[in-house]
């Protein structure tokens, strides 16, 4: 892929003004209006329905979390199955592509965020924890929720689904987004800026760069260079 260098720019440029636009208000403006009536919103429902509880425990547990490598790794492989021994090949270093540039975004975002604050249920007083309402293992507090790191992961699967496995593809990377992404937000481990500002500011500044330049194509063909080739042996009868 040719670098689209004014779309790359301008991306750029969009996920910084996001940030500021989160990051430089008193107490984040709007953002924390929102944040906090999204919170409580689902939050309330705790204190009225068991069920909504058990469903909230079970989403937010890490066996979950597996499932959500599982959606990932089926829709990976539905394109694999199609594919002949080059191909093949082809999709599984799409794949280690896909998790180095996965592992090198988040560092950095990490790191170079100047944000540290705890989630919405160690924030506030007087609501509900689904730890406490079920003794359970789940994941229902983060004392550094800023930015989501999983939901910036089950983005960057979704921006490489979209570059090198099609419309499709992306749209049901988004789906699966929703649904794994999300329940953190509902169960308060996370604000919901932790993923639509600080995740969408990393996906916005770093993921380009990866995809929209001949950068990750330049890996692949590396990866392809020098990982070895699995060899068929026939079997003589």
């Amino acid at each position: 892929m040719k670098t689209r260098l004014s779309l790359n720019i301008l991306l750029t440029v969009a996920g910084v003004a996001l940030f500021l636009s989160w990051y430089l208000p008193v107490n984040h403006g709007v953002w924390s209006t929102l944040d906090s009536a999204i919170f409580h919103f689902f939050n309330r429902g705790l204190g009225e329905s068991r069920a909504y509880v058990w469903l909230l425990a079970i989403t937010n547990n890490r066996a979950f979390d597996a499932c959500s490598l599982l959606a990932m790794g089926c829709l990976m492989l539905s394109f694999w199955l199609k594919a002949d021994d080059s191909g093949r090949r082809r999709v599984m270093i799409i794949g280690l592509t896909m998790l180095l540039a996965a592992v090198v975004i988040n560092q950095l975002a990490q790191h170079l965020m100047p944000v540290k604050r705890a989630s919405p249920t160690l924030f506030f007083t007087d609501i509900y924890r689904v730890s406490d309402l079920l003794h359970i293992p789940t994941k229902d507090a983060s004392k550094d929720s800023f930015p989501g790191d999983h939901g910036m992961m089950l983005l960057i699967f979704a921006g490489f689904m979209w570059r090198y496995f099609g419309a499709k593809a992306f749209v049901i990377s988004l789906v699966i987004v929703v649904v794994f992404a999300f329940p953190r937000v509902m169960i308060g481990a996370h604000w919901f800026t932790d993923i639509a500002v600080g995740s969408m500011t990393a996906i916005l500044i770093g993921l380009p760069w990866v995809l929209m330049t001949p950068l990750s194509d330049q890996i692949i063909h590396q990866f392809d260079k020098y990982l070895p080739h699995i060899k068929k042996q026939k079997l003589n009868n």
